[in-house]
């Protein structure tokens, strides 16, 4: 049961990075983004306005953290060396990072973005300010296609998604609050998890755990993002659902539309659609399959049944350290001049959500699951069923 990316991974990334960087005239690479130096350096932590910032050269790879980061960082081990500032404002984080980047001899950079992202209130200098600065996306390019040992932890992710998604079909009847049915089924799984994976499971365990399932609930489905209502369910009542796992920063995307109760004949038509739709796109997936084709696929049989109106969104997105990656299953992928021809085509290695969703003014119909494009076809990585009958909740 694998619960960490090995070693090599990491080796694997930075010769990528090196080589990449040894076609430029920069001295340094550079990353502010916090996902990005966790998928370089393995280091994860929270974005802040305190900014972070990884530099790897041929030979070398440090970081600036805000003092409070400093213990945490100092166990990664493939970090060479450590600087600090206290905090900002008062400690000027960019000029720390232009002081690391001296350090370095780098005169030139290769950097994600020109300086720290504004979150949190964070307004500080560019780092052009400081050195010469050329931007590379080449960490968000690497994370599109998932090595083998990536798609085993979300593979592992999808696992326990699917058993905190079994919990929360078992505690939803009529009477209950969609808030206290989420914490119990993500407590269940999340105590399931890790008892069963032990001190294997290295991943720092925040209070609600590893494992989460919950739901959309009430008149909220109708809003594909829509929020759960401080109101019980009630027999009759439509859910929208949603869980997963985090496994080393990895997850899974497990959603299904149940039903409370009886199911009316005008859900029942709404669902199998909402089913069809699925249906054309997992069929329509495989290595060099354009991904506006699926799309495509999907609103094509929206027009036949007359639903196109009741559509508000495309079938799915990559998946992986990000809840949302590209690239995307959406009919205008690829029109725009940066994304190159092979980039248009699914490659073996990504990891897509199949989502298409149909919203009526009352309620919404959605499934969900995490399928990964092989050398020869597909994977599915979540496995809750799917028919009507196994997603319809009795009492």
């Amino acid at each position: 049961m694998p619960t960490e990316l090995p070693d090599a991974e990491y080796r694997s990334r930075l010769r990528e990075l090196r080589g990449k960087l040894a076609n430029t005239d920069a001295d340094a690479a550079v990353w502010f983004s916090a996902t990005s130096i966790q998928y370089v350096a393995g280091f994860e932590h929270v974005q802040t306005e305190r900014p972070v910032c990884l530099a790897v050269t041929d030979e070398r790879i440090e970081i600036v953290v805000p003092r409070l980061e400093v213990e945490r960082v100092q166990g990664v081990d493939r970090i060479d060396a450590v600087h600090q500032y206290f905090d900002y404002p008062q400690g000027r984080p960019i000029e720390a990072v232009a002081e690391m980047l001296e350090g370095l001899g780098a005169e030139r950079v290769a950097a994600d973005s020109d300086g720290a992202p504004g979150v949190m209130g964070y307004d500080g200098p560019a780092l052009s300010a400081f050195v010469d600065v050329e931007t590379q996306s080449w960490v968000s390019r690497m994370r599109w296609e998932k090595t083998d040992a990536e798609i085993d932890l979300i593979r592992e992710s999808a696992k326990w998604g699917n058993l905190a998604h079994r919990y929360l079909a078992d505690y939803t009847e009529p009477g209950a609050h969609p808030a206290t049915v989420s914490q119990r089924a993500s407590m269940e799984a999340s105590r399931a998890m890790l008892d069963t994976l032990g001190d294997g499971f290295v991943e720092n365990v925040r209070g609600d755990g590893p494992a989460h399932a919950g739901y959309i609930s009430a008149h909220e489905t109708a809003l594909p993002h829509g929020h759960t209502p401080n109101q019980r369910l009630e027999r009759g009542d439509v859910l929208i659902t949603g869980a997963s796992a985090n496994v080393d920063g990895y997850g899974s995307e497990l959603e299904r539309t149940m039903f409370v109760g009886d199911v009316s004949s005008e859900q029942e038509q709404y669902f199998d659609l909402m089913l069809e739709a699925q249906d054309i796109a997992i069929d329509a997936l495989g290595p060099g399959v354009p991904l506006s084709y699926v799309d495509d696929q999907v609103w094509e049989f929206y027009e036949e049944q007359g639903i196109a109106d009741l559509a508000q969104h495309h079938v799915g997105h990559n998946i992986g350290l990000g809840g949302h990656e590209p690239p995307y299953i959406d009919r205008g992928w690829g029109e725009y001049d940066h994304v190159d021809d092979a980039d248009r085509e699914m490659q073996p290695g990504q990891v897509y959500t199949i989502e298409p969703g149909i919203y009526t003014d009352d309620e919404g119909y959605r499934h969900s699951d995490t399928i990964a494009i092989t050398e020869d076809g597909i994977e599915w990585l979540t496995y809750y069923p799917r028919d009507l009958e196994s997603n319809v909740i009795s009492g």
